[in-house]
């Protein structure tokens, strides 16, 4: 496909999946349980974090998480004693556990009383246009307070060459205002244009047979390749092309 054809291609798919329809069966859903900014950002972060294997019971445990935090995620966050944990010790999803969750909890606690919030604590503060030292100088702070190692690898390292999906995918909810009531856009200080797809199994190998993606690992190296072939079809708003991608594996099989 020329590359004129290939933007109609996908522009297209985009209005097709980038819709409020497609909150039903995403974990999106999630932080749209919210009308606060804080509740929402970290309604979304923990979904975000267990976003990987089964879309059904994804979106199953992450209710469960708010419930645990007393569908007040912010206000728990801030407010909570140790005792209020002893709640979380069935939680489990996959490898994430109860050990994780609570320390999700005290080093988001950590990430707002110090850091100014997840806004801040995931901004670009040098002349890089994408997030890879971004997330990893966010990995840093987010386990500036004691904890146990095995809980680190729910918190991906771009600098280790990891794409990262999880993170950029919240950062798209976040950071990408697409006018359709899917991403919020919430996140000021942040540019849209500077944004990676959330790349996975599905993304990757749409990508691939559409030859805007060469590299056969789904790295931090192939992202870039990726980043490169969407910011050449939209400069401004490059991760709108998630949608396509996303929704021509899933739902179409192509």
């Amino acid at each position: 496909m020329k590359k004129d054809e290939l933007k109609e291609f996908l522009d297209e798919k985009v209005i097709l999946y980038n819709n409020p329809k497609f909150i039903e069966s995403d974990p999106i859903q999630i932080p749209h349980l919210f009308s606060k900014k804080e509740d929402i950002e970290i309604a979304a972060f923990l979904a975000a974090t267990i976003s990987w294997g089964n879309r059904t019971m994804i979106i199953k445990n992450s209710y469960k998480m708010m419930e645990l935090l007393d569908n007040s995620p912010h206000d728990f966050i801030i407010n909570h004693q140790e005792k209020d944990l002893d709640t979380f010790d069935s939680f489990v999803h996959r490898t994430f556990n109860s050990v994780d969750f609570k320390q999700f909890i005290k080093s988001l606690q950590h990430i707002y009383k110090n850091h100014q919030g997840l806004e801040s604590a995931l901004r670009i503060k040098d002349d890089t246009k994408n997030y890879q030292t971004a997330i990893h100088n966010f990995k840093k702070l987010f386990f500036e307070v004691d904890h146990q190692q095995r809980t680190q690898k729910h918190v991906s390292d771009p600098l280790k060459n990891s794409a990262a999906k999880r993170i950029n995918m919240f950062l798209r909810w976040m950071v990408r205002n697409d006018k359709a009531g899917v991403d919020f856009g919430i996140w000021k200080t942040h540019n849209p244009a500077f944004l990676s797809c959330p790349l996975d199994v599905h993304s990757g190998n749409v990508a691939r047979k559409l030859k805007i993606l060469t590299r056969k690992q789904n790295d931090w190296k192939a992202l870039a390749e990726l980043d490169k072939s969407l910011r050449n079809l939209d400069k401004n708003d490059p991760v709108k092309y998630d949608f396509a991608l996303f929704g021509l594996g899933i739902f179409e099989k192509f």
